[in-house]
């Protein structure tokens, strides 16, 4: 049995064009790019010629249909993961989908049954769990290391009042989706439990949408995470995991190729580069996920261990939460 696996791409923006720049630094016998889709033709066809890919669509529809496509890597807008994953779902085919998954854990849900109804595999795209570094955590923390964990500190803040994907409604904005997934992913890779209290303040720009926002999530025992993620400003983007025994320090903690040991040593790991510069910083260690997901797809797994099923469900109904909590909700929160 061959042990390619062939990826669709749908749509042609830059976090795409990432995605297949880090898979051009897996081998060409385990990964292919087959085909690509946006919502104009001419703009697929002008991605595939760069990145030598054979097939180009203008409509998702047409990926959907491709016989040459295993699995399908969704990097369409935040609003357009819940149709466009069921697209591919429903027509059999395996997907990887960027964060943050759905719009409401509602979406999530119906998201979660049609990959279970077309028994295909389905992972949401929380590539920071697939890092070295954070396997390092894993390991810490579950062979009894660190003892046990009692606090998470983690900030993510960036200036980014220009990037309309943030900022804007029909977007899908909004710090709680683009930011804070990131900070609940880590507070839940440290504490493996549902948290039991959620609190939340923030603040929200001109158009109603978060922007900044601190929360402090309380687990059993009292032990909490405390979180800010904000577009407004800067903050150090690392993410400090406390426990009886030690801590460890994830550094720039979304994609860590940095951490600080129990022992207070750096530890490094960088990913190769690709055969062109990326969009965005260190996207060449999206090769872990996808790699990950070519092992769960050829052992016939429907989902991965690293980012189940269950995690995004509770990563959407603590990211509902929090937005409840600071007054923003949106039209899909009413459908």
């Amino acid at each position: 049995m061959a042990q390619i696996i062939r990826w669709g791409i749908a749509s042609a923006g830059k976090i795409s064009e990432d995605f297949v720049i880090a898979l051009s630094t897996l081998p060409a016998s385990d990964h292919k790019v087959q085909a690509v889709a946006a919502r104009t033709l001419d703009r697929a066809q002008d991605f595939a010629k760069k990145h030598e890919i054979p097939s180009a669509y203008g409509s998702y529809a047409e990926l959907a249909k491709s016989k040459d496509v295993d699995v399908v890597y969704i990097g369409v807008l935040n609003p357009q993961h819940y149709e466009v994953s069921l697209l591919m779902l429903n027509s059999g085919k395996h997907v990887l989908c960027e964060k943050p998954l759905a719009m409401n854990k509602k979406q999530v849900e119906g998201i979660l049954a049609a990959a279970k109804a077309n028994k295909r595999f389905f992972m949401e795209a929380v590539w920071s769990r697939f890092f070295p570094a954070y396997q390092r955590v894993r390991e810490l923390t579950s062979s009894g290391q660190l003892g046990e964990v009692k606090e998470v500190v983690v900030n993510f803040g960036f200036p980014l009042a220009n990037v309309d994907r943030l900022q804007k409604r029909e977007l899908g904005g909004g710090v709680v989706y683009d930011l804070g997934v990131y900070t609940i992913q880590v507070s839940q890779w440290a504490f493996q439990e549902k948290p039991q209290k959620i609190e939340s303040s923030g603040t929200t720009n001109a158009e109603g949408i978060d922007d900044d926002v601190s929360s402090t999530l309380t687990y059993s025992g009292g032990r909490t995470a405390r979180m800010r993620f904000s577009s407004k400003v800067k903050l150090d983007n690392t993410a400090v995991i406390k426990g009886t025994k030690g801590q460890v320090t994830l550094i720039d903690f979304w994609s860590p190729n940095k951490l600080i040991d129990i022992d207070g040593k750096e530890k490094e790991w960088l990913p190769p580069k690709g055969k062109y510069p990326t969009n965005y910083g260190n996207s060449e260690a999206m090769r872990y996920e996808a790699e990950a997901v070519r092992q769960s797809i050829i052992a016939g797994d429907v989902e991965n261990k690293n980012v189940t099923y269950a995690d995004s469900l509770l990563f959407a109904e603590i990211q509902d939460t929090i937005r409840k909590q600071i007054g923003v909700l949106n039209k899909y929160d009413e459908e």
